[in-house]
């Protein structure tokens, strides 16, 4: 899929260190983290990138321009899968690969922590209308020119394709620039979390409410 100087392409193993690179460079509320995550900067794609693309590469597209990836989509079909993947594969090596943090918590120590806490699983009320979950991030140079409603239309259809009933996301309660995208685009705030005050929001698509739904 092309639009202009931008194309749309499944996931290749090549492009795991770009989803690390824009996962950081997008990681406090959108705009760059490196500073916030710089005592670990991987661990923020060991939790929001890099599991989707090994466990479903085929849930992950890239945005790419001639001067390479510029932005990312990614996410499961079956939370529920994901989290007992994550409890069972993904944090023990996490865990081998981040010592428990001993310092004052940063928020790369805040993050390193969960790898070594139980995954936090979502209830069952809301994976049964929502089960699917999705991260997408463009950088700068993407932003602002339609490719992130590109990108989410694209995966969308590919929920479509598989009879999934609706998806959910998470994001900051600071990042209002993501939250009307996700209205935008048809998502709808479900609730506000952790607080008060709250600190971030879930927000939910019923795939059969959209355009073209089954």
């Amino acid at each position: 899929m092309t639009a202009g100087d931008f194309t749309i392409r499944p996931y290749r193993a090549g492009d795991l260190d770009a989803l690390y690179t824009i996962c950081l460079l997008t990681a406090d509320s959108g705009w760059d983290g490196s500073l916030l995550y710089a005592n670990a900067p991987q661990s923020v794609g060991d939790l929001y990138a890099a599991p989707y693309a090994e466990l479903e590469p085929e849930l992950c597209l890239v945005l790419e321009t001639v001067a390479g990836v510029q932005g990312y989509i990614l996410g499961t079909a079956d939370t529920e899968r994901f989290e007992e993947w994550l409890g069972a594969e993904w944090f023990p090596r996490m865990r081998r690969k981040y010592s428990w943090p001993q310092a004052a918590p940063t928020a790369a120590e805040r993050l390193i922590r969960r790898f070594h806490a139980p995954v936090v699983r979502e209830s069952a009320d809301l994976l049964h209308d929502f089960p699917a979950h999705l991260h997408i991030d463009l950088l700068p140079a993407a932003q602002g020119r339609g490719q992130g409603r590109a990108l989410m239309t694209a995966w969308l259809e590919l929920l479509q394709l598989r009879g999934i009933p609706g998806v959910h996301l998470g994001l900051g309660i600071r990042n209002e620039r993501a939250r009307r995208f996700y209205e935008r685009v048809g998502f709808r705030l479900l609730e506000q979390r952790g607080g008060p005050p709250a600190t971030s929001q879930l927000m939910g698509l019923k795939l059969n409410e959209r355009p073209g739904g089954q």
